[in-house]
């Protein structure tokens, strides 16, 4: 049974964020100052993954105004192609309701191709391939991404602001 434990400590997240830095490339990831800041902040929440007793992995979430923002989403690698990421998304959404992600763009190469068609399936929406994700800092460059939903979004633009200004203080 998939569960999140809401880490609210340094301590806690050590491999949660040894396992991010090693995962996530340099432009996609905050630095350990930036990462450490997230326990101070009220609408950032850190997560492990648990199935059961055992951690398979982590999410970052924040509290935007009418959904949540999935900044960061991984299964460890040692429990990956066991079903769990989708599980995962299932447990979230009955959580959290209403998600947006961004995530690269499909024709990146075939690793995004496989992230986003496994996004698809599992509920969410492409609802713009021409999201600029803003730099997490200086000597960091911005990104296009695709922003994706797991609901129905009738003003992208609102949220990608509100997500700019929370998320990326710009």
């Amino acid at each position: 049974m998939i569960w999140f434990e809401e880490l609210q400590t340094r301590k806690k997240i050590s491999r949660i964020f040894a396992s991010y830095e090693s995962t996530f490339p340099e432009d996609e990831r905050r630095d350990e100052n930036q990462f450490l800041a997230l326990l101070d902040n009220a609408d950032s929440f850190i997560f492990a993954v648990k199935n059961d007793e055992t951690q398979v992995g982590y999410v970052i979430l924040w509290k935007l105004q009418d959904c949540f923002y999935l900044e960061h989403f991984e299964v460890f690698e040692e429990f990956r192609n066991l079903k769990l990421g989708s599980q995962i998304l299932a447990e979230l959404k009955e959580k959290f309701g209403n998600i947006v992600l961004e995530s690269e763009p499909s024709h990146l190469d075939e690793m995004a191709d496989r992230r986003i068609n496994f996004y698809l399936r599992n509920g969410f929406s492409i609802i713009s391939e021409d999201y600029i994700q803003p730099s997490y800092g200086p000597g960091k460059n911005s990104m296009n991404l695709f922003f994706l939903s797991n609901f129905e979004v009738f003003n992208v633009f609102y949220i990608e602001q509100e997500l700019h200004f929370k998320v990326y203080g710009v």
